[in-house]
């Protein structure tokens, strides 16, 4: 009796601990491959830098199999399959499906929308003619970016002429659902530009289209 008790006891722990498991997996939302070595392979899973060796197993539960500096040879949920550097893998661990977003521009045929640097909601200026994420002091001090400290030193053009600036990287930046991380930045000293510019630092990983009055930016798969 007490050994059938045993067994049920254990069977009932096993599932929990799957059950966990299985959540757990499922709560992963992005994988992407930053670096590859003979036997080792450096992801970033959800934002979260993890270094695999051979049949090493991350907290998400993903298992390297094998590594070269080309490809590397993943386990996730039960399945094992090559990836080359740079792949990302987004939601329940599928290859990234083709994703876009529309905006209309405004009566002064601007392309105005919303997003996030950081975590945080933003109003943004499309703009293919701006170098790269570019916003003000002001802008910068909202969001939390140490950027005389982490930045660096620099001058860009302006509408008023040449200023000073400082390079920063940013660690997400969203444009509703197309989402990008370590972003380059530039802040610009003073009160320019008065919205953030989503420039080509973002836009160079997406696929950008006008048509009409509308402007069509898909993610590049």
């Amino acid at each position: 009796m007490d050994g059938l008790f045993g067994m049920k006891l254990f069977k009932l722990i096993m599932s929990l601990l799957l059950l966990s498991l299985s959540h757990q997996l499922q709560a992963v939302e992005q994988l992407e491959i930053q670096a590859l070595m003979p036997g080792m392979v450096v992801l970033t899973i959800d934002g979260e830098r993890v270094t695999l060796k051979t049949n090493q197993v991350s907290p998400q539960g993903v298992k390297m199999i094998s590594a070269n500096t080309k490809s590397t040879v993943l386990e996730i949920d039960g399945q094992q399959k090559t990836y080359q550097m740079g792949t990302t893998i987004s939601t329940s661990f599928t290859q990234r499906e083709e994703i876009s977003e529309q905006i209309i521009f405004d009566k002064h045929g601007m392309f105005k929308s919303h997003g996030s640097i950081n975590g945080q909601s933003v109003a943004l200026l499309v703009d293919t003619g701006a170098t790269s994420v570019a916003m003000s002091e002001k802008d910068a001090r909202k969001l939390g970016i140490q950027y005389r400290i982490d930045g660096q030193e620099t001058r860009t053009s302006t509408a008023s002429g040449i200023a000073k600036a400082w390079r920063v990287k940013l660690k997400t930046v969203r444009l509703g659902q197309l989402v990008e991380r370590n972003v380059e930045g530039v802040v610009v000293e003073g009160n320019y530009p008065r919205i953030i510019l989503l420039g080509m630092t973002f836009l160079n990983r997406m696929k950008v289209e006008k048509e009409g009055n509308k402007m069509i930016i898909t993610k590049k798969k």
